[in-house]
């Protein structure tokens, strides 16, 4: 694979040195991202005081106090007492750890008699009269004395068998080893059951009530009122629910029980030292008391820093998700590079702060070394003054130094976990603000009445309202308005006049300022929300769907009925009846799975008007008391709607409905017709009164009157039905004989692009991987290397200054011998503290620096990969903006696993091992040979461990994915979750998806967990081994004390560095199974490539569009056949629409001109030239798009309609001109911040209406050369849809213009009108000629003329 596939360095600067780029960042959306980092001004505070506490308690958000326990607060007495066991477990672990000081003490002094008689004649000559004889200063000693400085006798502390003998036979000397040996046995099998028990129970544990955490997070969030989503982006929601209770995982597992059994030991080493003599250990404690004011200083910032990084990506992982949630608006208009450079600047912050919690993890660090290195030096300096003073032995101070150093020890191996622990803390903080937050409208509680019946009545009374997330905007206003129970009332008017309001506020999505909402005279305040919510079936503007099949999503409707736990044949009855009733059942029995076809995520698979119908489907099937309908067939084909419209108006008789419609041919029959304006009602009544009125309704009326001869044509229509009937028939039968065998022949023939399989990946190509990301930075790495060799090299040195220590003893009672000579070692040892904790603090903090640069290079090169792929990437299961937006957060921050603070310590480790090695083999190379060759069994171990995780990764990524997707995807349509009240069902649902986890998980863990059970006691082990086999060296004399210790401290560090090593075997297995994933995406070329510079520019284009004998389908459903030889011509400068019913291929066409996919057979071209050979990003620049459904993002209004265009100078004039033609102008100058007013997450902040013509004017400040318009005006009312396209008809003329529209009146001045009907053009011709025709269209224009007025 090419470097460039995945290595983007230059496009990232590239992006970054645009100064116009800069400037056209707003502080607007610096505020968004900084608005999480500092505190934030009441926005209330203009309002009267209750008005401003109804809204601030649907959006204030309060931090609670959290400390370590609060991520048990879900525990159970059974989890309490088995953490209490685990626990217990760790301490008896730590304690266990102390005893090897004391039996190294023993065996020092065992070692230090023994070999004495080897050097006796050297350095003493015995004489009986006048004791012993020091040949290097010629002086006596009596034996008392001698035996008192050196062995403590007659009360020597360490000569276990109380012996009164000062000089030891080799047999002896053999068997008291021996016996030694044994006792590190036993302790080593004892430290294997409990290392592998405490261990498995704090993993098992932790994910359990990790998970717990995550199900009451999304229960919290299921339970928030809507304005509190109006301020949250569900990328964020995913970003908290994935990545941070997994830091609270990390934060509560495995890694307690390290820190617990570290903690026990330095306790117990500190207890046992004063048993030992006090005065010494109160002199080192004063250290250990420093370190530890550090240490807590130390994770105190780290907290504050990780905890605002968290906060910085958090704003990040909102743009992800919406940007990844529209693709094909971003590929469309070119804004990828421009979306990145946002996301990168959110990354900026998250890496300044991992940075700062870096540096203050390497001054941790080097405060431990520090202690470590000086309390030696401090104990063998003081130990002699004590010793010379008669008040200590020998042994007393080796035993104690013994103890310090593995209480320093065990102090450094605290240290690297406070990085997680800080992390998890910062976490719960965010987590536990959402789950402790009381929700103002909680759906979940079972507080508020239930009448016992229903009739329907609905009255708004004196009723005020302001959006919490608009403040300065008052709504409505003493608002009064009744709807008689069964009475069918229209809510008409201009876009943002309220009407979708009063739907929220019935369904007690926000709350009135003040009046109040009356459901049969009761306040809707005092009813039970979720039994409210199950009176009433909400059908959206723009229909949600779910990621399951047809059947489940209808039978959603179904829950709160008496048929939710029916049995499923006859739910399926009521299903399938709903679905003939709103005109579903046709195209629904195309599929070949028919109601069981899933319909993708958010309903991407089918199209806007299957989708619709699908959705009123869903609100019939429980028969409802009370109907609201917002725009319910506003994405319906004309046939489609006068079917589904006379569905709807059955379906309202009997009952209370409720309707919102532009489309005023749907609402013409209603009971109540009510035109609002500005939050105000202008005229009541019906249809034939307003019309005499001829008032506000009769202009609205008269926009959209398109024939006025509707008897005439209907009597025409009725004659010629039967012979359209029959010609569709043999239109069917014949497509049905030819197409599909081409299509399926097709894709029968072509080959299949091979799946990049990232199980393949070796852990040297993933290291290579890592390598090669880190460009820039491995001169850093590489200088951090340096210093954490030298950090490993301070193990060796040790050895030598330790040895040289013991071997100093050996020549007592020569005071001044031995107290110079351990004065040169304690100097050594303190300078050792320096230049150890300068090489630590500084390979920490280099590590963590470069790390924290990968991070944000994976997140930035990955996002912008993301963005790179084609559509049908994201038509995969796989990839749904939840699983990509959960893999930028996890995976890589998971990588951290190798690099950074981890890979600091992992590298550490291997060095003192190599080291440790090296020296020990050169220095007694039989006994360093034999204990160099047991080391492959630790790292042996730590691999294995780390084989067993990284499997267990990969087996439960799809699990973790399925649970971030199906969490960010009911977030991201909580609107519709609430309406439908399937909080319970979601909940249910995530709460298996996380049980199956956890079983999956638990044979993994008892292997990981007995293997650092094992990983534990070899350590014994290899003391034992060092011990013996060096017993047997020293016994013969071939090895002196000296040497001994030096191969010994090197090659048991080398031991205990690999033991640590292995503490590290779960970050790294998430590590590269991240790294592993993270290659795969990058390596991944897309067919249709935006990097690519291939292909030609267009020049001079005309926008002549011609497809040619097109067959289409789409990849991730290859049996459906979506066109069929599709002809169609549109000439330079011509306004063309595309009609039919939905899914008839329309906005597939669409699809094909954008290149969003390649069509099986045929050519589309421009100007007569294939498209395939234009270069992708040249070609779309020609291109502008208006969709169905329109996107905006979480910025200003300036900065959406500024998206259109790839001119970044572009001046305000420009934009207002753009805005005053999409007839938006008005209204942004209107608002207190005009063009600086923030649209909120996917803009959640403006109306249906308002979006459309923002992104209408977006498209046009694009001044494209051929403009798409997919159904670009369904979500205006009449008045602004005349005004809009009447601008839209002056924005066609000089340019190609294609339409889809299902609303006829906006096509009629169209220059040809193409027919559609299963993927084929089945007529066309102009307005008139296809009138004149009497065919399809004739039709379709015949159902959708309004009553002639009067």
């Amino acid at each position: 694979m090419s470097e460039d596939s995945y290595y983007e360095k230059d496009a990232l600067v590239r992006v970054h040195s645009s100064d116009s780029y800069d400037d056209l960042k707003s502080s607007r959306i610096a505020s968004e991202s900084s608005s999480l980092l500092i505190e934030e001004t009441d926005e209330f505070s203009h309002l009267p005081g209750h008005e401003a506490s109804v809204l601030r308690a649907q959006v204030q958000v309060v931090e609670p106090k959290t400390s370590f326990f609060t991520m048990y607060r879900y525990a159970t007495s059974r989890d309490v007492a088995f953490l209490i066991v685990a626990t217990v477990a760790s301490i008896l672990e730590g304690t266990i750890r102390p005893t090897i000081s004391v039996i190294f003490g023993t065996l020092t002094g065992v070692f230090a008699t023994y070999a004495r008689r080897f050097n006796m004649d050297e350095e003493y000559f015995y004489n009986s009269t006048s004791g012993f004889y020091s040949s290097s200063n010629g002086s006596f000693f009596g034996e008392d004395q001698y035996n008192k400085i050196m062995y403590g006798y007659p009360n020597e502390m360490n000569n276990m068998t109380s012996s009164d003998y000062q000089y030891i036979s080799p047999d002896e000397f053999q068997r008291t080893v021996n016996s030694y040996i044994l006792l590190f046995v036993y302790l080593g099998v004892a430290d294997i059951i409990l290392s592998y028990f405490s261990i498995f129970v704090f993993i098992d544990r932790g994910q359990i009530l990790s998970g717990r955490i995550r199900e009451h997070y999304l229960k919290a969030t299921m339970k928030q009122n809507i304005g509190y989503f109006d301020k949250l982006g569900s990328g964020e929601v995913t970003t908290r629910i994935s990545s941070d209770t997994t830091l609270i995982q990390e934060g509560m597992s495995e890694k307690v029980s390290y820190m617990i059994a570290n903690l026990s030991t330095f306790v117990t080493v500190y207890v046992l030292a004063f048993t030992r003599f006090y005065i010494l250990t109160f002199m080192m404690l004063s250290i250990a008391f420093a370190v530890t004011v550090s240490l807590i200083v130390s994770s105190g910032m780290m907290k504050k820093y990780f905890k605002k990084a968290g906060e910085g990506y958090a704003v990040g992982g909102t743009l992800a998700e919406e940007t990844i949630s529209s693709i094909r608006n971003v590929q469309a208009f070119g804004i990828q590079d421009r979306l990145v450079a946002q996301y990168d600047k959110y990354l900026e912050v998250s890496e300044r702060y991992g940075i700062k919690a870096g540096f203050a993890l390497g001054i941790m660090t080097s405060m431990v070394w520090i202690a470590c290195y000086n309390n030696d030096a401090l104990a063998f300096w003081q130990g002699t003054r004590f010793i010379r003073e008669n008040r200590m032995t020998v042994g007393q101070v080796i035993s104690i130094i013994l103890l310090a150093n593995q209480g320093s020890f065990a102090i450094s191996g605290i240290a690297p976990h406070f990085r997680s622990l800080s992390q998890a803390r910062s976490a719960v903080a965010k987590i536990f603000a959402t789950i402790d937050r009381a929700s103002v409208v909680d759906p979940l509680t079972e507080r508020g009445a239930k009448l016992e019946n229903v009739k329907g009545e609905i009255e708004l009374r004196n009723v005020k309202f302001i959006y919490p997330s608009r403040p300065n905007v008052c709504v409505l206003n003493n608002f009064n308005l009744r709807v008689p129970a069964g009475k069918t009332v229209a809510l008409v008017g201009a876009s943002g006049s309220g009407k979708s309001t009063i739907i929220g506020l019935l369904e007690r999505f926000y709350i009135p300022l003040a009046g109040e909402v009356l459901i049969d005279g009761v306040p809707i305040e005092s009813l039970n929300v979720r039994w409210l919510r199950q009176q009433v079936s909400l059908v959206s503007q723009e229909p949600t769907l779910f990621a399951c099949s047809i059947y489940e999503n209808i039978a959603h409707g179904l829950i709160g009925t008496q048929y939710e736990f029916a049995a499923e044949h006859e739910k399926r009855a009521l299903v399938v009846s709903a679905c003939e009733q709103a005109n579903a059942m046709d195209f629904i029995s195309t599929f070949p799975e028919g109601l069981d076809t899933s319909v993708g995520e958010r309903g991407f698979l089918m199209s806007g008007g299957q989708k619709q119908r699908i959705a009123i489907a869903r609100a019939i099937v429980s028969n409802p008391k009370i109907l609201l309908l917002d725009e319910a067939t506003s994405a319906l084909d004309t046939k489609s709607e006068g079917v589904v419209q006379d569905a709807l108006d059955k379906a309202a008789q009997g009952r209370t409905t409720i309707v919102i419609a532009h489309r005023l041919s749907t609402i013409k029959d209603a009971d109540l017709i009510v035109v609002m304006r500005k939050g105000v009602i202008i005229e009541m009544g019906n249809h034939h009164e307003l019309i005499e009125k001829k008032s506000e309704y009769f202009a609205l009326v008269d926009a959209q009157k398109i024939e006025q001869q509707r008897e005439a044509l209907k009597s025409q229509l009725v004659q010629e039905e039967p012979e359209i009937e029959e010609k569709h028939v043999s239109l069917d039968l014949s497509r049905a004989k030819t197409v599909s065998s081409i299509s399926s022949r097709i894709i029968d023939n072509t080959p299949k692009k091979p799946e990049i399989d990232a199980a393949k990946y070796t852990f040297g190509e993933l290291c290579m991987f890592l390598i090669d990301m880190q460009k820039g930075y491995n001169g850093l790495n590489s200088i951090g290397m340096i210093l954490s060799f030298i950090n490993g090299l301070g193990y060796v040195a040790l050895g030598f200054f330790y040895g040289g220590a013991v071997e100093a003893y050996t020549h007592l009672p020569d005071y001044d011998f031995v107290t110079h000579r351990i004065s040169i070692f304690a100097g050594l040892l303190f300078m050792e503290s320096i230049v150890v904790s300068i090489a630590t603090s500084g390979s920490q903090a280099l590590f963590s620096f470069s790390s924290q640069k990968l991070i944000r290079r994976i997140r930035y090169m990955t996002f912008r990969q993301i963005l790179r792929q084609d559509i049908s990437y994201f038509d995969k299961d796989a990839n749904t903006a939840g699983s990509l937006t959960a893999m930028l957060s996890q995976d890589a921050q998971a990588i951290e696993g190798l690099t950074g603070a981890t890979f600091g310590q992992i590298s550490n480790a291997l060095i003192i091992i190599l080291s440790g090695s090296v020296v020990g083999i050169i220095v007694t190379w039989k006994l360093g040979l034999v204990l160099a060759v047991v080391m492959p069994l630790f790292i042996g171990g730590a691999f294995f461990r780390l084989y067993i995780l990284a499997s267990f990764q990969g087996n439960m990524k799809n699990s973790n994915q399925k649970a971030s997707n199906f969490a960010c995807e009911n977030v991201s349509a909580i609107r519709t979750v609430l309406s439908l009240t399937r909080e319970n069902e979601v909940l249910d649902t995530y709460h298996r998806t996380i049980e199956s986890q956890h079983r999956a998980s638990i044979p993994a863990t008892h292997k990981s967990s007995f293997m650092y059970g094992v990983s534990q006691g070899l350590q014994f082990f290899i003391y034992a081994l060092a011990y013996w086999y060096g017993s047997t060296f020293i016994r013969t004399g071939e090895y002196s004390i000296l040497r001994f210790y030096i191969t010994y401290c090197a090659l048991i560090a080398g031991a205990q560095a690999a033991g640590m090593a292995l503490s590290y075997a779960p970050d790294m297995g998430k590590a590269k199974f991240a790294t592993a994933n993270i290659k795969r995406t990058l390596s991944e070329i897309p067919d249709i490539d935006t990097w690519s510079t291939e292909g030609d520019t267009p020049e001079n284009v005309q926008g002549e569009i011609e497809f040619k004998d097109v067959h289409f389908r789409y990849p991730t459903r290859p049996q459906v056949s979506v066109l069929r030889g599709l002809n169609l011509s549109v000439k330079k400068g011509q306004y063309v629409a595309l009609v039919g019913g939905s899914g008839c291929g329309k906005s597939t066409t669409i699809g094909l001109i954008e290149s969003f996919y390649r069509p099986l057979s045929g050519e589309i071209t421009l100007d007569g030239r294939n498209i395939r050979e234009f270069n992708i990003n040249r070609y779309r620049e020609q291109i502008a798009l208006v969709q169905q459904e329109p996107t905006l993002y979480a910025g200003t209004i300036r900065e959406n309609i500024l998206f259109g265009t790839t001119d970044l100078d572009v001046d305000d004039e420009r934009v207002y001109a753009v805005a005053r033609q999409a007839n938006i102008h008005d209204f942004i100058m209107s608002l207190p911040d005009g063009y600086d007013t923030l649209c909120g997450s996917k803009g959640t902040l403006l109306s249906g209406g308002q979006k459309q013509r923002i992104a209408i004017a977006r498209a046009l400040i694009r001044e494209p050369k051929v403009l798409l318009l997919d159904e670009a005006t369904s979500a205006l009312d009449s008045e602004s849809e005349k005004v809009v396209q009447a601008a839209l008809d002056v924005a066609a003329k000089g340019r190609t213009t294609i339409a889809i529209a299902h609303r006829l009146s906006t096509i009629q001045n169209a220059d040809v009108i193409y027919v559609f009907d299963a993927g084929k053009v089945v007529e066309s011709g102009t307005h008139q000629e296809l009138l004149a025709k009497r065919g399809r269209y004739y039709e379709l224009v015949q159902l959708q003329a309004l009553e002639n007025a009067g």
